[in-house]
């Protein structure tokens, strides 16, 4: 019985330290994916914030936005996910208006549908989703509307930026040569 507890004493460090090894791997696996981890933030300036978390993809040489017959990744007129793998999220500590719709503080998923000329962003209630699981209107906070322009040199990266100036926040959701806007104020 003696030789029994150290053994086991040795095989559960061996195991807490595996696990442990493991779940650091993971992590940092993330960081290697084709679309990597990103974040953006606003603070507003009584230091209140925004932060949403997303996937970077990169173009690869894909047609990006465009009508189903283009065969783009991201058709015009459908829900999609706004970034790679897990949903992106947004969380606030302060009520905002985004768009001019109320949305309390909380942790939320971003949806958006794109069109040509104007995309629709959608503040989902529900989160932790993973991928494409788009719950459903019935989950959704606010629609808003978002202005849509034109950037200058493709960007291969995805990127969800903040324009800050004041009291306000732009978010700016960004790809290839289109960009989709909308203020967010306290």
């Amino acid at each position: 019985m003696k030789k029994f507890v150290p053994i086991a004493v040795v095989l559960f460090a061996f195991a807490v330290r595996s696990f442990a090894a493991a779940q650091m791997s993971m992590a940092e696996d993330k960081s290697k994916r084709p679309s990597p981890p990103a974040s953006a933030q606003c603070k507003f300036p009584d230091g209140k914030t925004i932060k949403i978390d997303y996937s970077s993809p990169r173009v690869k040489g894909r047609k990006i936005f465009g009508t189903s017959s283009e065969q783009a990744l991201v058709p015009y007129g459908q829900i999609w996910r706004t970034g790679a793998n897990e949903s992106t999220t947004f969380v606030t500590d302060a009520n905002v208006s985004v768009g001019g719709k109320a949305v309390p503080a909380g942790s939320y998923t971003l949806f958006t549908i794109p069109k040509a000329d104007e995309w629709t962003l959608v503040i989902s209630k529900k989160t932790g989703e993973w991928g494409t699981d788009y719950p459903g209107e019935k989950e959704d906070l606010v629609r808003v509307a978002m202005k849509v322009s034109k950037n200058g040199p493709p960007l291969e990266n995805f990127l969800i930026g903040f324009d800050q100036g004041g009291s306000k926040c732009k978010l700016q959701i960004e790809w290839e040569t289109t960009v989709a806007s909308v203020d967010i104020t306290r």
